[in-house]
């Protein structure tokens, strides 16, 4: 597996990303023009840290229609068409393209092996010799005339796809919210800690904005973790009962005479 950020570059981000959300932030609440604020930017008459109070105050009070204006684009490379069907599900403020199985044609496809299966001599023998079927299978239909758009049909999920994805910063952040959970698909968490490194590399503070949903929240409200075995986060029911025992008195809170 490959990711590569290949826009914009980190020059580009650094001079102009947080100005476009600061621009966009301050259209709403301003008398001037967005020419005007902008005019006001690129000739640094805006200190920074006044560009990065009003981000911190948007991103936080969640007014994340101001981070839509910035993109990003990735080069994926080597993932599975398990993981692909799973990351096109996210329809919002993204655009794919995906390598065609229709048009092109395999002559030495590639495959992902899953650890599991990997960890196991049998099952790797056998998903190898599944493998190898599908693949003599493939090659002998296209020698007998069958179409690749028909011949594709006895690839198994496993083979590999490549992509292009470009997206916002909003929808970005709710993938990786979904997708960095410890209960996300292996595969497909493996692909946006890789996300999360590059944009670490061309920018720490867009970087830390991609984490388990259950950060921003203050807690997990997946079902599945209800036992907590991810420590992460409380589960959301630890925190209720928690403001409930509050409520009704039952937490005993000890001065600090009591803890010495």
């Amino acid at each position: 597996m490959q990711v590569s950020l290949i826009f914009p570059p980190a020059e580009m981000v650094q001079r102009y990303y947080k100005e476009m959300i600061y621009l966009a932030a301050r259209t709403c609440y301003s008398e001037k023009s967005p020419q005007q604020i902008w005019d006001d930017l690129l000739s640094d008459s805006v200190k920074p840290e006044k560009v990065h109070s009003l981000i911190e105050h948007v991103i936080d009070s969640g007014h994340h229609s101001t981070i839509e204006h910035i993109n990003f684009s990735f080069a994926i490379s080597g993932v599975s068409r398990a993981l692909s069907h799973q990351l096109v599900r996210h329809r919002i403020g993204i655009a794919f393209d995906q390598q065609s199985q229709r048009y092109v044609k395999y002559k030495d496809p590639l495959y992902v092996t899953p650890p599991t299966i990997e960890q196991s001599e049998e099952a790797s023998e056998e998903f190898e010799r599944f493998r190898d079927l599908s693949e003599e299978v493939y090659n002998r239909f296209l020698k007998l005339g069958v179409p690749a758009e028909d011949a594709r049909f006895v690839f198994p999920n496993a083979v590999t796809t490549n992509l292009i994805m470009t997206v916002n910063l909003r929808q970005l952040m709710h993938m990786a919210g979904l997708r960095l959970c410890t209960l996300a698909q292996w595969e497909i968490r493996q692909m946006f800690k890789l996300i999360r490194k590059e944009m670490m590399a061309v920018s720490p503070y867009f970087g830390k904005l991609l984490v388990p949903k259950c950060v921003p929240l203050g807690c997990c409200d997946e079902k599945r973790n209800e036992d907590e075995h991810c420590r992460i986060r409380p589960h959301r029911n630890t925190v209720f009962k928690v403001f409930e025992d509050y409520k009704a008195g039952r937490l005993v809170h000890a001065s600090p005479k009591d803890a010495s």
